[in-house]
This record gives C-alpha cells, sequence and structure tokens, in this order.
C-alpha cells in the first residue's frame, strides 16, 4: 500500500455487482457466528459502553448483540433491510441506506459516542468514505468498533475478505481507520471462543 495508492487494484471486486437493495430484499433473520461468539461480543461490549452512551449500529439487522447493561440513552440502527430493522428491539430509530451507493451518513456531527459495525465490514466497497463519516459524526474520544469473523455472504463480500487470510483482513480494516483521518492508534483484541467461531475486534478512538 502507499499513500498515492492506498488500496490494490480489484481489492473491493465482488462477485455480485448487481445494486445491493436487490440482494437486501428479502430479510435473512439469521446469525453469522456461533453462540459462544456472539456471547464474546456482547461481554467486549458490555466493558466498552457506559451508561448514558448513544449509539449507532452501523450496518444494523434485526439483533445488535448489545448487552442489557450499562443503560444506554440511544441506540440508532441503519441497515439495509426495513424487515430486520423494525424486528431489532434495541434500536430506538431505524433508518434504511445502501452505503456502498451513499456513503454520507444522515446523522449531524458529534453525535454519537460510539458506532459499531458488527460482523459487516466485509461489505463496504467505500469504506474511507465511509469511515470518514463515522468521524465526523462520533465526538471527540468517541470510538468505533469493528468486530469481524471469517463467515460471510460470499458473493457480495469484497475480494480481500474472500482471497485473503485473517492477518490481512485485519492489517485491511485498520487501513480504513489509519487512512480516514481523524482517529488515533488503532487497537486490536482478540476475543475467540475455545472452539467455536472467531472473534476478532478493531477500536478507533476519535482524535480532537
Amino acid at each position: 500500500m502507499t499513500d498515492a495508492d492506498p488500496f490494490p487494484s480489484g481489492l473491493f471486486d465482488r462477485l455480485d455487482n448487481k445494486p445491493d437493495r436487490m440482494f437486501y430484499l428479502q430479510p435473512r433473520f439469521v446469525t453469522h457466528v456461533d453462540e459462544a461468539t456472539i456471547q464474546a461480543l456482547t461481554t467486549f461490549y458490555s466493558e466498552k459502553l457506559f451508561a448514558g452512551a448513544e449509539i449507532l449500529d452501523l450496518m444494523s439487522s434485526w439483533i445488535s448483540h448489545l448487552p442489557i447493561e450499562p443503560n444506554l440513552t440511544r441506540v440508532a440502527g441503519l441497515g439495509m433491510n426495513s424487515a430486520e430493522l423494525a424486528r431489532n428491539p434495541r434500536l430506538d430509530d431505524r433508518l434504511v441506506q445502501d452505503l456502498n451507493a451513499d456513503p454520507v451518513l444522515p446523522y449531524v456531527s458529534d453525535s454519537f459516542d460510539f458506532v459499531l459495525i458488527a460482523l459487516s465490514i466485509q461489505y463496504l466497497v467505500q469504506p474511507l468514505e465511509v469511515f470518514r463519516e463515522i468521524a465526523r459524526i462520533l465526538r471527540i474520544d468517541g470510538q468505533v468498533i469493528i468486530s469481524t469473523s471469517h463467515r460471510c455472504f460470499p458473493t457480495k463480500a469484497i475480494r480481500a475478505f474472500r482471497e485473503q487470510n485473517a492477518k490481512n483482513r485485519i492489517q485491511l480494516i485498520t487501513e480504513y481507520i489509519r487512512r480516514s483521518n481523524g482517529f488515533g492508534v488503532p487497537e486490536l483484541f482478540d476475543r475467540s471462543p475455545k472452539e467455536a467461531d472467531p472473534l476478532w475486534l478493531i477500536c478507533g478512538t476519535r482524535c480532537a
């Protein structure tokens, strides 16, 4: 990677290039990792979130994996399917938007304490634009938390996530944070349960 050309040609290619809205017309009430891995993600959130926080669940669906405690002031959800969002009991407000068609987030600046991207980062084809928007809507010292594993919808995942190993995929996510400007050095966490799907987390803190 270079500053002039940060990502190799073809990195964001997908097997299915039809508009994403067509793929997500039908709701999918499924989970993408093992139950133990979901619990590990929920536990991680319980360690990071604080009482009264305002949260954006970005690329949301019918479940947000959030803990019962701490109590949160607001949980906004932005995703691709209205039926999935409607079924998510943790969301206070819901928006349907295709970030690959329009990466501009419809929220005012400095309005969230956390932005969560759970197990869906592999579908972004304009990640730098999205992460610059994340930096804009986060408050100073707010965090973006990206969780990732090894499952995906293969036809919609970018080439990097289909063909590269876990180490390279995690490095790619750290580059999204680093190159979007506005964040400190990303932190990496491995919370993979034994004998279950892996769980890696990448956190970026919004700088002044």
